[in-house]
């Protein structure tokens, strides 16, 4: 805490994220939003050139710009609060392995790793009271998601039946234009390890929104991977179908492959008394209909149980509240839960995820790409909270 009372600002190091990459100006713009971090140190691209102009634009001093990510642990080990991951992803292993070592806080971008197995080593070497790891799913940070769990868990729709979450792209066949500039997909995006890169790029959100919505993990996967695009060895379409503990079922669809679909999630939900819907491009407004016929509008100017809150209106209703804004309140969610967990070695910010559910999720992938190779339902082998991981996944 400042002199004042705030929570004091906290020193933060990126690896990755330079201003060539997809999302580190997001990670940036967002970090910085509310005041609650500082970014002091980076190894930000293994272009010179691209570090050095990365550092430049953010107002990083230039002696704390690094030329790798292990001169950056060294050297910055006391002095930053925490670390945040931003390579591609089947660079994390090495990375995360390393900062877990040297007990630096991790906030890493999905997906955790690339494979089951490298998940489950990573738990299995953490230490809880040693470790903290906060991995970034930053649409349940909507203020409207949010809204939706809340109703979900006051009862609002009854026992909860059927869950149904999609996220198409076209990427794949209609690569966007940005600033005027062909962005075709990033090279290591084009392979697939054991799960598809589709899942990790995709899947692990809609994982993650059942999650954060329900608190359930599926018991029984069964899924189909589908090649449409001009990358022939890589999946680039996959429709999924669950079944959870208390009953509920559901099915998942992420597509690089449907035309004109920007990046259309949609979160449907259907209960005993009523059902919501909230799509991600409209992401101001979740629709309710209830079994008395009534039909609701709900956003954050009206009758919000969580989204009326004061900071989820930076600016007030009829300004849309947008992807950048999710990841900044999910930044300041991470803030108060590392804070938390310095002083109790615990912490209980219900917003922030770890490495369990990450690997959960991991699980979920693994188990669906079993079913879709085996053309049979595949049960998901979870690992349970008071359970860390010590064998290995089996292909």
């Amino acid at each position: 805490m400042t002199s004042n009372g705030a929570p004091r600002n906290l020193a933060l190091g990126f690896i990755g994220g330079g201003l060539s990459s997809a999302v580190g100006q997001t990670h940036f713009a967002a970090s910085q939003m509310d005041g609650r971090w500082s970014l002091q140190a980076g190894v930000f691209s293994r272009s010179d050139d691209v570090n050095r102009q990365t550092g430049d634009a953010w107002r990083v001093a230039p002696d704390r710009v690094y030329a790798s990510w292990r001169d950056l642990i060294v050297a910055e080990r006391s002095r930053l609060d925490a670390v945040v991951v931003l390579t591609p992803t089947p660079n994390h292993y090495e990375e995360l392995q390393a900062l877990l070592k040297a007990g630096i806080p991790v906030i890493c971008e999905k997906a955790l790793v690339s494979n089951l197995n490298d998940a489950r080593t990573l738990l299995a070497m953490s230490d809880p009271a040693r470790n903290f790891v906060a991995v970034t799913f930053n649409y349940s940070a909507y203020p409207m998601v949010r809204e939706l769990r809340r109703r979900i868990a006051d009862g609002q729709f009854g026992k909860i039946q059927q869950l149904h979450i999609e996220m198409p792209q076209e990427g794949f066949v209609r690569p966007p234009a940005i600033a005027g500039k062909a962005a075709p997909p990033q090279g290591w995006r084009l392979h697939d390890d054991f799960i598809p890169t589709i899942c990790l790029d995709l899947g692990v959100h809609l994982h993650h929104l059942a999650g954060f919505l329900c608190d359930e993990e599926a018991e029984q996967v069964n899924a189909e991977f589908n090649t449409y695009s001009q990358y022939r060895h890589i999946v680039d379409n996959v429709s999924m179908w669950l079944e959870y503990p208390s009953g509920m079922t559901a099915s998942f669809w992420m597509s690089k492959t449907a035309v004109g679909m920007r990046n259309g999630l949609r979160i449907r939900v259907c209960g005993e008394l009523g059902s919501a819907e909230w799509f991600q491009l409209e992401p101001e407004t979740l629709q309710l209909a209830m079994i008395d016929g009534t039909r609701l509008s709900i956003d954050r100017g009206g009758q919000a149980l969580v989204a009326g809150d004061a900071r989820y209106n930076r600016m007030k209703v009829g300004h849309p509240s947008g992807f950048i804004e999710a990841f900044a309140n999910l930044y300041t969610d991470i803030a108060d839960a590392l804070l938390e967990w310095r002083e109790n070695g615990r912490h209980s910010n219900p917003h922030v995820y770890g490495m369990r559910h990450a690997t959960n999720g991991l699980a979920l992938f693994h188990a669906a790409r079993l079913s879709s190779s085996r053309r049979r339902w595949e049960r998901v082998h979870i690992t349970p909270q008071h359970e860390r991981w010590v064998g290995r996944a089996k292909s």
